[in-house]
This record gives C-alpha cells, sequence and structure tokens, in this order.
C-alpha cells in the first residue's frame, strides 16, 4: 500500500512559478513511474508530465513543455514538478499518481492517487 500526499499548490499570478511535492509512503518507491495530472472545473482529468522508473525518463504533455519540470529523489520518496511561467490556463487541481513497474501512464491505470492539490493562476 502506497499513500501520496500533494504539497506546494496555491495562488500565483500568470508568468509566477510553483514547485509541487508528492511525498509517498511506504516502500520500493523507486518501482513506481510517477505521474501529475491535473482537473480543471469542467475538464476531464489529464496527464501533464511522468517519470519513469526505468532510468528516470520524463514525457511532457505538449502544453506544458519547456514550462513544467518532473524530478524524483528516490531517497526522499518525493516526486516534484516544477511549474514556470504559469498561465490562467493552468489552474487545476493537481494530482500525484504511482504505477507499479510499468512505463504506462495513463488516466486509468495508476495504482494510487493523491487527494490533490489547487493550483490557481490568476491572470
Amino acid at each position: 500500500q502506497v499513500q501520496l500526499v500533494e504539497s506546494g499548490g496555491g495562488l500565483v499570478q500568470a508568468g509566477g512559478s510553483l514547485r509541487l511535492s508528492c511525498a509517498a509512503s511506504g516502500s520500493s518507491f523507486s518501482s513506481y513511474s510517477m505521474g501529475w495530472f491535473r482537473q480543471a472545473p469542467g475538464k476531464e482529468r489529464e496527464l501533464v508530465a511522468h517519470i519513469s522508473w526505468i532510468a528516470g525518463r520524463t514525457s511532457y504533455e505538449d502544453s506544458v513543455k519547456g514550462r513544467f519540470t518532473i524530478s524524483r529523489d528516490n531517497a526522499k520518496n518525493t516526486v516534484y514538478l516544477q511549474m514556470n511561467g504559469l498561465k490562467p490556463e493552468d489552474t487545476a487541481v493537481y494530482f500525484c499518481a504511482a504505477r507499479f513497474r510499468s512505463v504506462v501512464v495513463t488516466t486509468t491505470a495508476m495504482d494510487y492517487w493523491g487527494q490533490g492539490t489547487q493550483v490557481t493562476v490568476s491572470s
């Protein structure tokens, strides 16, 4: 069993930055591929970025490429999402999620989810 707890959300002006953290309990964190997802009001949850358990490979949704960076610290059982150049359309609840020993990270494939943290970007 893995518990995920996100933090770091908040209110920021357009162009600003936030760093989200997701702390995982339990063992074998390094064996999980981790994803950051977001869900805006009235919209479906979407994958923003993920980092593989193999070699730390990363992938990003097109709208955040060049602005967001996902990283992980396996010694601290934590995954991060550095968000720069934030835009009002980035406003959403951000969730982290984990999938055990798979490089496939999708909205429907994750094993564990956090409770989410609100990010609001004002114009």
